[in-house]
C-alpha cells in the first residue's frame, strides 16, 4: 500500500508541475490569463507554490532572461499629504512618527541620483507625499531632471500624485521617462482604504499620462484585508491599462495608522501573488516592492523568480535590508543586475 501511495502522491505532483508549465506555455503561444485561472493561483495549496514558481520563471525567462533592474526611491517631500489613505503614514489621519519636510533643494536631489547610480539602480524615483503637486513642485521636477539624465544618465520616475493632462504633458517635456500612480486595490475594495479620492481619479491620472506619451509604472499593496479578488481584479486592470512597471508592495503595517494592527500574509501567499501578477502580466516589469523584507523573509529569492525588478535601499518612511544583501541575493541566484556600468561593478564584486 505504501508503495501504492507514493506512486500516486509522484503522479499528483508531476500533474501539478505539467498543470503550471503548461498553463505558462499557453501564455507565451498568447492566451490571456482569465480571472478565474488567476483566482486558482491565489488559492493553490502551499505545496504548488514551487510548481507554480516555476511556472512563472518560465514567462520570467522568457521576457527578461535572468536579468534584475533595480530601482532607487528618494522621498522627496515627506508628511503633510491632505489625503486619509488608511495604509499611509504620510497621510492626514497618520500618527506615525516619520520625518516631516517640503520639497528637497536641488542639491539633496542631486546627491539622491548619485546614489542611485553609485548603487547600481537605471531608476531613480522622485516620490512626493500630496494629493497632487503644486507650481513650485511642478517647476523643480521640470529643473532637476534634466540635470540628473546629465549627470548620472538615469532614467527618471516621478511620483506626484493626481496630475492633470497639461501637467503630464509638462513632465514629459522635460524627460520624465515613467509617472507612477498606484491604483493600490481593486476598485470594488478601494473605499475602504481612502476616502478622500477615488479609485477613478487614478485611472484618470494614469491616462493622463500615457496621453502624454510617457510609461506608466502601477501595482499596488497587498494585505490591507482586501478579498483575492481585489488583488486579482487589480492585476487585470493594470494589464488593460497596459502598464509597464508593476511594483508589488505587501502591506507594512506602521504604527500610527489605521492599517497597524493588520497582519495576515504568508510568505508563501506573497509568492502566489507574485506568480499570479506574472501569468496576467506577462511581459510587463514587475518589482518586488515595499515589504518584501517582512513577509517574503527567507523566501526573497524565490521571488525574482517571478519578479525581475528590486528597489535598493530605503524605502518611503521604512527601511529595507542593505543593498549589499540585495545585490548577494541576486548573485546567489545566478542573475544580473542590468542597466548601468555601476551594475557591472557591483555584479563582478
Amino acid at each position: 500500500m505504501s508503495i501504492t501511495t507514493e506512486t500516486n502522491n509522484s503522479t499528483a505532483e508531476h500533474q501539478v508541475n505539467q498543470d503550471w508549465n503548461q498553463l505558462a506555455s499557453r501564455v507565451l503561444e498568447g492566451h490571456q490569463l482569465s480571472r478565474e485561472e488567476a483566482m486558482a493561483i491565489l488559492a493553490a495549496p502551499d505545496e504548488q507554490v514551487p510548481a507554480l514558481i516555476a511556472g512563472a520563471f518560465e514567462l520570467r525567462k522568457h521576457y527578461f532572461g535572468k536579468t534584475v533592474q533595480l530601482y532607487f526611491l528618494m522621498n522627496a517631500k515627506s508628511g503633510l499629504c491632505p489625503e486619509d489613505c488608511g495604509y499611509c503614514s504620510q497621510s492626514k489621519i497618520s500618527d506615525a512618527e516619520i520625518p516631516k519636510y517640503n520639497l528637497l533643494n536641488r542639491k539633496q536631489l542631486l546627491d539622491g541620483a548619485k546614489v542611485a547610480a553609485e548603487r547600481g539602480a537605471k531608476t531613480y524615483c522622485i516620490v512626493i507625499s500630496a494629493r497632487g503637486p503644486t507650481e513650485r513642485e511642478i517647476q523643480a521636477v521640470e529643473q532637476i531632471v534634466p540635470e540628473v539624465k546629465q549627470q548620472y544618465g538615469l532614467d527618471i520616475c516621478a511620483c506626484l500624485g493626481l496630475l492633470t493632462p497639461d501637467q503630464a504633458e509638462r513632465l514629459a517635456a522635460c524627460g520624465v521617462n515613467r509617472v507612477n500612480h498606484n491604483l493600490n486595490t481593486g476598485e470594488e475594495f478601494y473605499s475602504e482604504i481612502c476616502s478622500t479620492h477615488t479609485f477613478a481619479d487614478r485611472v484618470d491620472t494614469l491616462k493622463a499620462v500615457r496621453g502624454a506619451g510617457m510609461e506608466l509604472c502601477s501595482g499596488g499593496i497587498v494585505g490591507m484585508g482586501e478579498q483575492p479578488a481585489d488583488v486579482v481584479s487589480m492585476a487585470i486592470e493594470l494589464r488593460d491599462l497596459g502598464v509597464e512597471s508593476i511594483p508589488v508592495n505587501f502591506l507594512n503595517p506602521i504604527e500610527g495608522t489605521p492599517l497597524s494592527g493588520q497582519d495576515e500574509l504568508t510568505p508563501n501567499y506573497c509568492l502566489k501573488v507574485l506568480a499570479m501578477f506574472r501569468f496576467v502580466n506577462p511581459d510587463r516589469e514587475i518589482r518586488i516592492a515595499g515589504g518584501r523584507e517582512i513577509h517574503l523573509r527567507s523566501l526573497q529569492a524565490m521571488g525574482l523568480y517571478a519578479a525581475n525588478s528590486i528597489f535598493v535601499g530605503d524605502y518611503l518612511t521604512t527601511q529595507g535590508q542593505i543593498p549589499e544583501e540585495d545585490y548577494a541575493l541576486i548573485r546567489d541566484l545566478g542573475f544580473e543586475v542590468t542597466g548601468s556600468v555601476e551594475a557591472e561593478a557591483i555584479q563582478s564584486s
